[in-house]
């Protein structure tokens, strides 16, 4: 099993929308992509809580079956339709990915 946990912040103007509507709009669209390849465990999404003390915007977490499942993620045409408007909202990216010892 493979853990892909992938956190964003964003900026505070972008796209012609405040940061709150460019977080939803990206949430929105990523919780759409939970059933996008075979092989996919766990999906989750979630934006940071107002008023908690936190570094980033926006976080993916995902549990795959192995790194097959993550490559065919990565190109499939929905999720590559995403990277152009998350590109122009997002001031900071990180990514991790590890293999679970089960």
């Amino acid at each position: 099993m493979l853990r892909h946990i992938v956190m964003w912040t964003f900026h505070d103007q972008a796209e012609g929308a405040d940061k709150a509507t460019n977080v939803q709009k990206a949430k929105d669209w990523l919780l759409s992509f939970s059933q996008l390849v075979p092989g996919i465990r766990s999906f989750e999404v979630a934006a940071a809580t107002p008023g908690m003390d936190c570094t980033n915007d926006l976080v993916l977490h995902m549990l795959l079956d192995d790194a097959q499942v993550l490559a065919d993620y990565q190109v499939h045409p929905q999720h590559l339709a995403v990277k152009p408007f998350m590109k122009a909202v997002v001031k900071e990216r990180r990514c991790m990915d590890y293999f679970l010892d089960i």
